[in-house]
């Protein structure tokens, strides 16, 4: 999964950047509300971590224009604990849940994880497609109750799969969501770790649409 961390305070977009990619996601940053706007506005990110104090163009503006422009990514943003109606205001705007700072990192990764799991229809934090598990806060796969070894490469790959399971996910869309903005998208990596996965979890987990892409398909006895 691949996120966005729009925060001016050097030392805290770090933080955040270094605690959310610790625990797998993808992490964009951006340090002001006019290059957090134009990234939120041009690249798909599953959810944004969204400074409402940010110079050039506050965040609440930010928020604003990416509701009002149709872009649906779930968004969390950090308020001061004493600035109540801040919270109210990013919540009208479009926000979908707020952290208060300080903050604990465990928190802020819970309720991204919770704002990801939820926009793509998954009530539960963990997924399964047929005899396979994904749980998603222990960051593990399990196959007919035995742990499957994965690389963090392979686990957000198999990841955003599941979530998204029963429709067809493009190998454009994949690199886009899994890999940040210096990734070489001409590069044949997704194809690669499709194989691994393969091999790994389950031969036929993982359909190949031709020409369109890959799905892990839903039916009542599983994945096809």
């Amino acid at each position: 999964m691949r996120l966005l961390v729009v925060e001016d305070d050097p030392d805290l977009n770090r933080q955040l950047k270094a605690g959310l990619e610790e625990v797998g996601y993808v992490v964009d940053t951006a340090f002001d509300g006019e290059e957090g706007h134009h990234l939120g506005d041009t690249e798909p990110y599953d959810a944004v971590v969204l400074d409402l104090g940010l110079p050039v163009l506050d965040g609440l503006s930010v928020l604003e224009r990416w509701r009002r422009d149709g872009r649906l990514m779930p968004v969390l943003i950090l308020t001061a604990r004493d600035r109540w109606s801040d919270k109210v205001a990013g919540i009208d705007a479009g926000a979908d849940d707020y952290v208060a700072k300080p903050f604990h990192m465990e928190e802020v990764v819970a309720r991204l994880r919770a704002l990801v799991r939820r926009a793509a229809g998954h009530a539960s934090n963990e997924i399964t497609a047929g005899d396979v598990r994904l749980d998603v806060r222990a960051g593990k796969v399990t196959r007919d109750g035995m742990t499957v070894k994965l690389t963090s490469h392979e686990f957000r790959l198999l990841s955003y799969l599941m979530h998204h399971k029963g429709r067809v996910v493009s190998r454009t869309e994949l690199i886009e969501h899994l890999y940040d903005q210096d990734f070489d998208r001409d590069s044949n990596t997704i194809e690669v770790f499709v194989g691994r996965l393969r091999k790994k979890v389950d031969s036929e987990l993982i359909e190949t649409v031709r020409g369109l892409g890959y799905r892990i398909a839903v039916s009542d006895d599983g994945p096809r």
